[in-house]
């Protein structure tokens, strides 16, 4: 067989799509399995530059291997570049979708670990700004996909546009992303202040990036959930660090995951502990204890609503 004919790649992801013969569906964590399939994790920050794309993209890797079936959705509308970090030159993605081109399967490609990437556009302003009819879109056709993976990672672009908001809110986890710098952790409060004022959201991780030691991530978390104590009523719960480490740009300028070249390495084990860390953990709910599927937010319009008031 000739694995580097085309059509097999096809076909093999087609498969995954379908829940074929996927030996990660035997390892599915107990925690995941709920009704509408997938646990969608929402991977943000108030401020750009802190290493979302990289998180996401090592996060799916370690998820992968731990047996997890991975979706990634690069869901920087404008400025996507998930499938560049990981030396993909798609052909399609979402603003295809978007214009009723391509079905949602059609623009999946496939990254290493087997994992499933589904690209962004890079240089469309108009995507920057979708309607609530074409936000809704992209969601009902993810929701036709739900039932084939255990974990939906989204990349949200940086900031607090309707965007970022919207995709946000439609997850289980708001895993909030913030480095040692003070503007960072400023901005990071920001966009909590604004998901927990505007859009009722009670509940974030916080996961420091590029931490030198772990003393310095515990230490970001330290401000932050004072502050968030004192002025927002939320909770802030530690996700964890990724430690600083060299490997990450060299890795990043190969277009490759740190977790697959040097899973050994600081930055490494970080990754891994994370994964273990979400795979094993048990599924939230919200404030008010109501079942925070990815299908809410469709039946109830849960942003249009929040959005009008």
């Amino acid at each position: 067989m000739n694995h580097k004919q085309p059509p097999r790649k096809i076909i093999r992801i087609t498969d995954k799509i379908a829940g074929r013969n996927d030996a990660a569906h035997v390892n599915r964590s107990p925690s995941q399995q709920n009704d509408r399939g997938a646990r969608v994790m929402a991977v943000t920050s108030g401020k750009g530059g802190v290493g979302k794309t990289n998180i996401v993209a090592n996060l799916g890797y370690a998820l992968t291997r731990l047996g997890q079936r991975v979706l990634l959705l690069d869901a920087d509308m404008g400025l996507g570049n998930i499938d560049v970090l990981l030396g993909k030159a798609p052909r399609y993605n979402l603003s295809h979708v978007i214009a009723g081109e391509k079905n949602m399967d059609q623009v999946i490609l496939e990254g290493p670990g087997g994992m499933s990437i589904l690209p962004a556009s890079s240089g469309i302003d108009d995507m920057t700004r979708l309607s609530p009819d074409q936000r809704g879109h992209i969601l009902q056709a993810l929701d036709g996909l739900m039932d084939s993976f255990d974990m939906l990672l989204i990349d949200t672009a940086a900031g607090i546009s309707s965007n970022v908001m919207y995709f946000n809110v439609s997850a289980d986890d708001i895993i909030v992303v913030a480095t040692p710098e003070p503007t960072s952790i400023t901005d990071a409060y920001a966009l909590m202040k604004v998901l927990s004022m505007k859009y009722a959201e009670r509940r974030f991780k916080l996961l420091v990036n590029m931490a030198p030691e772990l003393e310095d991530a515990k230490e970001v978390y330290r401000q932050l959930s004072l502050v968030a104590g004192r002025f927002l009523d939320i909770e802030l719960v530690y996700a964890g660090c990724i430690l600083r480490d060299e490997g990450v740009g060299r890795c990043v300028m190969r277009q490759r995951v740190l977790t697959e070249m040097d899973p050994e390495s600081r930055a490494g084990r970080c990754f891994m502990d994370l994964a273990r860390s979400l795979a094993h953990g048990p599924a939230p709910s919200d404030g008010n204890g109501r079942d925070r599927r990815f299908w809410k937010l469709l039946l109830e319009n849960k942003f249009e609503r929040q959005d009008r008031n």
